[in-house]
């Protein structure tokens, strides 16, 4: 999910910035983190590899501004998602497919993004590392609240559970296969939403909780 501010036609270009972050996320996917030089980041994106010091302190740095940028992005856009559908008058049911919607736009855009949260979130420093954790665990409890209030029978343990389960569901989508293997992006997101909000239904459907 990408949660940056839209721009005008003026601003349609992305920054070296950005693009610079694009380009070694693809490369770190690819090769691992690891595996990429600065200089190689640099030719992607059509500058000297010392040029990249500009804008980065290093390799480092770009690793953690992807994975921290991205758990901040998820854990707002889960926010801002269920303010808009509560606003709007939505229950839970419509706060929970406005949250699987915006997870999926970001499984199906930034899977360069799971594939190094995946293999490289060790590479972080400690700070950074913590930082992301956080925001993960802020935006597992985000979801978990919607999720309870549409299904309140099931114990908190298991509809955390079902979170994750989803969670895991959707982040699947870097080993789908290339983008051209995939039966096209609407029906990609159709079948991931299908199984989401299928998952999240089989927690009404289990066998009666245990009496206490």
């Amino acid at each position: 999910m990408n949660d940056a501010p839209t721009r005008t036609p003026a601003q349609a270009a992305p920054t070296r910035r950005e693009q610079i972050l694009s380009e070694a996320a693809r490369l770190f996917a690819e090769r691992g983190f690891h595996g990429v030089g600065v200089d190689e980041i640099g030719a992607a994106v059509g500058i000297s590899g010392p040029g990249l010091y500009r804008h980065f302190a290093g390799k480092d740095a770009m690793l953690a501004e992807l994975l921290v940028g991205i758990s901040e992005r998820l854990f707002a856009g889960g926010r801002r998602r269920v303010i808009e559908a509560t606003s709007e008058g939505g229950g839970p049911d419509a706060v929970l497919a406005s949250l699987i919607d915006g997870h999926i736009d970001f499984a199906l855009d930034d899977r360069a993004l799971i594939t190094l949260h995946d293999r490289e979130l060790g590479q972080l420093r400690d700070s950074d590392r913590k930082q992301v954790r956080s925001l993960q665990r802020q935006y597992v409890e985000l979801w978990v609240d919607v999720v309870r209030r549409l299904h309140p029978d099931p114990y908190e343990a298991e509809v955390r559970a079902a979170v994750h389960a989803v969670f895991g569901l959707l982040n699947s989508t870097p080993h789908l296969g290339r983008p051209g293997a995939l039966p096209g992006r609407e029906a990609t997101a159709a079948l991931l939403r299908r199984l989401a909000h299928g998952a999240f239904a089989a927690l009404s459907d289990g066998e009666p909780r245990p009496e206490a």
